[in-house]
């Protein structure tokens, strides 16, 4: 039986039996083999060396023995024994006698020696790279994290462990440099070396052959050629920088030790006082790789990773509903009003049909719960009640004044008890995240505008106030849904009046319809024929131009938790915005993660991406 398929029977009973099987020997008579297979196996042609690796994985070479031919069973089948020499009481069914002595007794457990035959080793090569040595060692790189530590340990390397460091100079440290910069040169350019080294021109395929390079006979290293030599106002370093490969260890401690020296400037300043004295193949690359996983220039000049823009809420497609079904609301201000000889503060508040873009604004004396409440009454008495209210939650919402924002948290249960008697349901925006309500907060914008060409900054009555407001509210539900086209032949765009009040503009005069159609049994049809032809129009000319993403097109980095980030505030200087670690994300219904809970240091916090800047993981002592 070949030494493989004994291998592979002695892996089976150990699997297959339920006996404990302590010790297990396997025998061989080949001295031949029992070498092979304590060698390795990649030592041997490729028939050899499959089965000595298949023999060495299923069992372990010290359970193979060695045993002579004469005291080998298996060898009884090719001697020429008879069936009947084989029936009888034999070692062919009964097994070699000194099976049954003592294991001290059994033959000696190391074979013969045996010469491996020449026809079944591979062939050896040797393949290696002479590379003269350096006149003295330094550390490896790759044990330290800056530039001046590994030099200081190269300084002290080179210098003895104990020496003093009162004993060591500034010579010490140039001199190490220099040995520091000969063995990046030597790993990186080794043909240049030696064509330099012999005066000859570095090849052409080089990367270096743009350079012009030469080769420093005093310091040993090489030198940009260049065009400057001419220069006499320049330092001979920056007429003939350094050149460094950008991918070796030691040039990525360089430019960190610039960056953090020039206290994290754009990656201009510091590929400009690198190239003083060094030149890196693709420096700006490596400078804004290293700013790009630099925890510092992360904070200074990161920027938020948005995801690809979201499909169009539920609330922007009420199609066939009534206006103002699914409404934003949002309250502006405050502005100056006269009463009598006094002023006072008065705010607006907006509520915006998200389908049908149409508008209602208001006036609120105060921006408590009870003129909030009183506003909406006031809204659902003219306009209807909605379906849902979505809203912002924070500083927008109370009226622009950041100390009402404490309040909010109390008035929020409030405020959700008043509208589930209403049954409308309202929803709220993530904090900080104005984004999400750009639907109303344009619309402010807009109003915002007209308000400053209206009144500017004069303080006016209440009354002229509130007839500007509702004014400001005709100009907007007046704006074209969509594409207004020049050519008189074109069909003139529907306006959200269009569905209020059956016509384009408040300004413009009724619509005068013929004696036979003001006929009581047709009357009724007047309404539902305006409604039909503003939702045929808004689907067929305005709904098709929702279908473009006019931003966040692509994604960027999407946040998972343990990540962390440094949270947004625009209330605070960049250098004292919060860093905090995700500990939860809120994914949208596409999947895509656009809001987040973040831990900080003493409390926490949920933001939108929009205002969240992922940082490099920190060391655990930060």
């Amino acid at each position: 039986m070949p030494q493989s398929s004994r291998a592979q029977l002695a892996k089976v009973l150990k699997t297959e039996l339920t006996l404990p099987i302590r010790h297990v020997t396997l025998w061989s008579d080949s001295t031949t083999v029992l070498t092979w297979i304590r060698s390795e196996s990649c030592r041997y042609k490729v028939f050899v060396g499959t089965r000595v690796a298949e023999i060495q994985e299923l069992t372990d070479p010290d359970t193979w023995q060695y045993v002579e031919t004469s005291q080998n069973p298996a060898d009884d089948i090719t001697r020429g024994k008879t069936l009947l020499d084989l029936a009888g009481q034999s070692r062919w069914n009964r097994g070699p006698p000194f099976l049954r002595q003592p294991m001290d007794q059994w033959p000696q457990r190391v074979a013969p020696a045996a010469i491996d035959p020449e026809e079944e080793l591979k062939r050896s090569t040797f393949c290696g790279l002479t590379v003269p040595a350096t006149k003295q060692t330094i550390p490896e790189v790759s044990q330290y994290k800056t530039f001046a530590e590994y030099l200081e340990a190269s300084v002290q390397h080179l210098h003895g462990a104990a020496a003093h460091p009162n004993d060591i100079s500034a010579r010490d440290y140039q001199e190490a440099e220099l040995i520091i910069l000969q063995q990046v040169q030597q790993e990186c350019f080794p043909a240049e070396l030696t064509h330099l080294r012999a005066s000859k021109p570095v090849p052409s395929s080089s990367r270096l052959a743009a350079l012009a390079p030469e080769f420093d006979n005093t310091s040993q290293l090489i030198r940009v050629g260049g065009r400057l030599r001419r220069s006499g106002d320049l330092e001979e370093d920056a007429i003939h920088p350094i050149v460094l490969d950008s991918h070796h260890p030691v040039t990525k401690l360089i430019i960190q030790d610039f960056d953090e020296k020039l206290h994290h400037p754009g990656a201009e300043r510091v590929f400009a006082e690198v190239r003083r004295r060094y030149w890196v193949l693709r420096g700006r690359e490596a400078i804004r790789h290293h700013q790009r996983h630099c925890t510092e220039c992360r904070k200074w000049r990161g920027r938020p990773d948005m995801p690809k823009m979201a499909d169009l809420p539920p609330a922007r497609l009420r199609l066939m509903r009534p206006a103002f079904y699914s409404t934003g609301v949002d309250c502006f201000g405050p502005y100056q009003v006269k009463i009598g000889r006094r002023t006072e503060k008065r705010w607006g508040i907006i509520f915006k049909c998200m389908t049908t873009r149409a508008v209602y604004v208001d006036l609120l004396t105060s921006i408590d719960t009870d003129a909030f409440l009183m506003a909406l009454r006031r809204f659902i008495s003219r306009r209807g009640k909605p379906f849902e209210l979505l809203s912002d939650q924070g500083t927008n919402f109370k009226g622009g004044e950041r100390e009402l924002q404490d309040a909010f948290f109390t008035l929020q249960p409030q405020l959700r008890a008043q509208l589930a008697s209403q049954q409308i349901s309202f929803t709220f925006n993530p904090p900080g995240a104005p984004h999400f309500g750009g639907c109303w907060e344009r619309e402010i914008r807009s109003l915002k505008a007209a308000l400053q060409v209206t009144i500017g900054a004069q303080s006016v009555t209440e009354e002229v106030l509130r007839t500007v407001f509702v004014e400001v509210e005709g100009i907007l539900n007046s704006k074209p849904l969509g594409y207004t086209s020049s050519d008189v032949a074109d069909l003139d765009p529907v306006t959200p009046n269009s569905l209020l009040m059956g016509r384009a503009d408040a300004s413009l005069p009724q619509v005068v319809y013929p004696e036979s159609e003001m006929l009581g049994r047709r009357r009724w049809r007047h309404s539902q024929l305006l409604a039909d032809h503003f939702w045929k129009h808004f689907i067929q000319h305005y709904l098709p131009g929702l279908q473009a993403r006019q931003k966040w097109r692509t994604d960027g980095k999407q946040l998972q938790i343990g990540d962390i980030v440094m949270i947004i505030d625009q209330q605070l200087p960049r250098a004292l915005w919060p860093v905090g670690k995700v500990i939860r994300v809120i994914p949208g219904a596409d999947h895509r993660v656009r809001t987040a809970e973040v831990q900080g240091k003493d409390r926490t916090y949920v933001r939108p991406v929009a205002r969240l800047i992922c940082l490099p993981a920190l060391p655990d002592e930060d």
